[in-house]
């Protein structure tokens, strides 16, 4: 049955608009029209002013509601990730494996394919953030599970048929070769956790690299004489950079060196969750070791950051209290631009005709109010 979302303000190719009425029908936006021109008989959903944005997608979520997916890799701790970053308003998300042994992967890979056959809410794909690693930048990963990919295991990793397939390694540590394959078998492969040098960073670009896992965490800074990984990121004007914005992992500072230097659409927002996201408690097991989040910041013993405790929700306020984006581009930075990095864009990251009706609505103090998924509406408390 058509439902009309009404009175609100819908963030349009334009901008925010008022006064238009977008009709979801099943599991897609079917039209956007005045309001006034809506049939009499038609249900209405109303939104009493929320702003009416598109559903925030999540590319790097380790974890969540009390779940690391290294530790469960299953549908259902794929589903209880889910629900525990919707009410924060991610709608669409890629739960992500670190550096872990191929059975693992395996099973991890196995479990994502089986949850969207189930249509598991939210999930678009996965994301194997390693083990294809630098150990001089290995931030909280186990450099003793890193390895260089044999034929079988480039097969393994790029093996997902009903989703996205995101690739995070060091292109330093792989042959040429490997990239092309992965990237040949439909994978989106992002540079992170490298020492690599300016040089070898353009080589990997040259491959076929799409973007730059958390950038400026865990990869060859910017200097005068070696721009590093960070500088090849920030001059490529094709490549997408993601972007911790929790106010710990970069300097806000740093956040606007890279939208100044990228072509607008290019960075993007990601959470880098782990299971406190969701949950009342704030510890988790990593690799064996009990880890806290301490006033919103999550480190190992060692003292690297080890993932965050950011949602996407705090992630676009972040964006505009401390970056001073407006509403309309931080939440562009949570939705159509992650789509259009994950090659998603004819289908998601925009309320538009002919769309997921993956929606978010947020009140004025860019709390969640509710989201749709494909259609289905849910309350949240803000």
């Amino acid at each position: 049955m058509s439902t009309a979302l009404v009175q609100g303000r819908v963030l349009t190719a334009q901008g925010f608009a008022e006064g238009v009425a977008v009709v979801i029908d099943g599991g897609d936006i079917v039209s956007i029209l005045p309001e006034a021109d809506l049939p009499a008989d038609l249900p209405r959903h109303d939104l009493r002013g929320a702003w009416l944005v598109p559903g925030f997608i999540d590319a790097q979520v380790n974890g969540g509601g009390g779940v690391l997916f290294n530790n469960t890799p299953t549908v259902e701790a794929i589903r209880r990730i889910g629900e525990a970053h919707r009410r924060f308003g991610t709608t669409g998300f890629l739960p992500t494996l670190i550096s872990d042994d191929l059975e693992v992967m395996r099973e991890a890979v196995a479990a994502t394919r089986q949850a969207i056959a189930e249509g598991v809410p939210g999930v678009l794909g996965i994301h194997l953030e390693g083990p294809y690693l630098a150990p001089a930048r290995k931030g909280t990963h186990d450099a003793g599970k890193f390895r260089v990919p044999d034929a079988a295991e480039i097969e393994l990793a790029s093996s997902l048929d009903n989703g996205v397939t995101l690739i995070t390694l060091a292109p330093e540590r792989l042959p040429t070769e490997t990239i092309h394959a992965l990237v040949a078998r439909g994978a989106v492969v992002a540079a992170g956790h490298t020492a690599g040098s300016y040089e070898e960073i353009r080589a990997g670009l040259a491959a076929g690299i799409r973007g730059f896992t958390h950038l400026y965490n865990a990869m060859s800074p910017l200097q005068g004489r070696e721009p590093g990984a960070v500088g090849a990121a920030l001059e490529d004007p094709d490549s997408w950079v993601g972007i911790i914005a929790d106010g710990h992992h970069v300097h806000p500072g740093s956040l606007r060196v890279a939208l100044a230097a990228k072509p607008r659409g290019k960075v993007f927002l990601v959470t880098d969750a782990m299971p406190p996201v969701g949950s009342d408690d704030p510890s988790y097991e990593l690799y064996g070791e009990t880890i806290t989040a301490v006033d919103g910041v999550v480190r190992n013993a060692a003292g690297s950051l080890a993932g965050s405790a950011l949602d996407m929700a705090m992630a676009v306020r972040n964006a505009v209290n401390l970056l001073g984006l407006p509403l309309a581009e931080a939440a562009r930075m949570a939705s159509t631009y992650p789509a259009e990095f994950l090659g998603l864009s004819a289908t998601h990251g925009r309320i538009a005709t002919g769309f997921r009706a993956n929606l978010v609505a947020l009140d004025d103090r860019l709390q969640v109010a509710a989201t749709w998924i494909d259609g289905q509406h849910a309350a949240h408390a803000g």
